[in-house]
C-alpha cells in the first residue's frame, strides 16, 4: 500500500521539486526527506493499529476473536476454491465456488501490514 503511494506521488513531487530546487544535490536532499516523512507516517499509523490491536486483545472472547475468525473464514472459503471443488469435480460433484473478489481484500488487508515493514528494510529506513 504504502509503495503504491509512493509510486504514485514521488513522479509529481519530484517534477515540482526540480522546478523549485535547480541545484540536483538539495533537490535529491529534498526528495529523501519527502520520502521519509511518508514512511514516518505510515510507521506512526503502524504503532497505532498495534496499540488498538493491544487493546482488542485485552477484550472478552467475543472482541479477541474477530480477527481469527474473519482470518478462518477467508481460509475455508479458499479452501473451497482450490482444494475442496475441484477434487469433487473429479467425482462429478459441483460445489459453488467462494467469491474470492470480496474475501481477497480482506485478507489482504489483515496481512498487509507486515508488508510496510519489509518495504522499509528494502529501503534501507529502519532505525
Amino acid at each position: 500500500m504504502i509503495q503504491n503511494l509512493m509510486n504514485a506521488i514521488m513522479p509529481s513531487v519530484g517534477t515540482v521539486i526540480d522546478r523549485v530546487i535547480p541545484d540536483k544535490n538539495q533537490a535529491e536532499r529534498a526528495r529523501q526527506e519527502i520520502e521519509k516523512a511518508i514512511l514516518d507516517n505510515a510507521h506512526q499509523i503502524n504503532l497505532a493499529q498495534i496499540e488498538v490491536n493491544k487493546q482488542e486483545a485485552q477484550g472478552n472472547w467475543f472482541q479477541r476473536g474477530w480477527r481469527p475468525a474473519t482470518g478462518w473464514v477467508c481460509v475455508l472459503g479458499f479452501m473451497v476454491n482450490f482444494l475442496v471443488s475441484p477434487i469433487a469435480s473429479g467425482f462429478h460433484i459441483d460445489i459453488p465456488q467462494a467469491d474470492t473478489t470480496t474475501m481477497l481484500p480482506v485478507l489482504m488487508g489483515m496481512l498487509g501490514l507486515g508488508g510496510l515493514r519489509s518495504y522499509e528494510k528494502v529501503k534501507d529506513k529502519t532505525r
